[in-house]
């Protein structure tokens, strides 16, 4: 098993021995989050050059003010969550509260993206963020996560997408491509399908529904080179509804910490 956090969303990912498992996720996981100057938010989706910006939480001082530091080309740059209560808006949801940073870093991120008018907000009420009923109940939470609060993958579910991919003279791609929380290794490709729940040491998460990808799959995260993988061959083998789906996504039913080695045991 590995755990994987990535503190601002979008950004690049940080490899943890160990992670916190809250209602609204691992802590440290997307409770940052990048938006235009709409505050919108913004996405590797349309600027895959988050991708080359590293964050790192900023561990809280007296004050309790969460900060980060951000890190690419060689520079860095630090902002803290002590700046108005703000709107924000992720998708085409109701715009959520979230709380602005005292120092813009507007300047740093078209420095290092070639963007202007970007900035950073942070989650202040993951709290009153509503999901989506049919797969979650009313008190169910997440930061800035595009549905829900953890993202589990499957080794043995890319071993065979990979063999898919290879059948038609493509080449491998790695799980970075789908961004998951937790990564976990088995004997048969898309087990977690049946699951109805997976419990993680002493921490259990709810299986809400599995992953339907979009075309930040398509930009390879270590050098931003684009093709058409692996989008083209789940389109072949895993499309229902009119989508492609890979990685399934979890819900805490209990908090607690996980860690690299615990046992995993899924239920169906």
């Amino acid at each position: 098993m590995s755990l994987r956090l990535h503190p601002v969303k979008s950004t690049a990912i940080s490899h943890v021995p160990s992670a916190y498992v809250g209602l609204a996720g691992l802590r440290g996981d997307r409770e940052w989050m990048i938006v235009d100057a709409d505050r919108s938010m913004v996405s590797a989706r349309e600027l895959p050059a988050l991708f080359g910006i590293r964050a790192q939480p900023v561990e809280q001082g007296d004050d309790g003010v969460p900060a980060v530091t951000l890190s690419a080309a060689g520079s860095s740059y630090t902002v803290r969550a002590e700046g108005p209560e703000l709107k924000a808006t992720m998708f085409t949801r109701p715009p959520m509260r979230v709380r602005g940073t005292a120092e813009s870093a507007s300047a740093w991120l078209e420095q290092v993206t070639g963007r202007a008018g970007l900035d950073v907000v942070w989650c202040a009420h993951p709290d009153e963020r509503t999901l989506n009923p049919e797969f979650s109940r009313p008190d169910d939470r997440a930061a800035f996560q595009d549905g829900y609060p953890v993202t589990i993958a499957s080794l043995a579910s890319l071993r065979q997408l990979n063999a898919w991919i290879a059948e038609s003279g493509g080449q491998p791609v790695t799980i970075d491509r789908f961004r998951p929380n937790i990564v976990i290794d088995g004997d048969v490709p898309f087990a977690e399908d049946a699951w109805a729940a997976v419990q993680i040491g002493g921490v259990r998460l709810r299986a809400a529904k599995p992953v339907d990808r979009c075309v930040m799959t398509l930009v390879d995260p270590a050098d931003l080179s684009r093709g058409k993988e692996p989008i083209r061959t789940l389109s072949k083998h895993r499309k229902w509804d009119g989508k492609t789906w890979f990685c399934h996504h979890l819900i805490p039913d209990t908090e607690g910490e996980i860690r690299i080695g615990d046992p995993v045991v899924a239920t169906g």
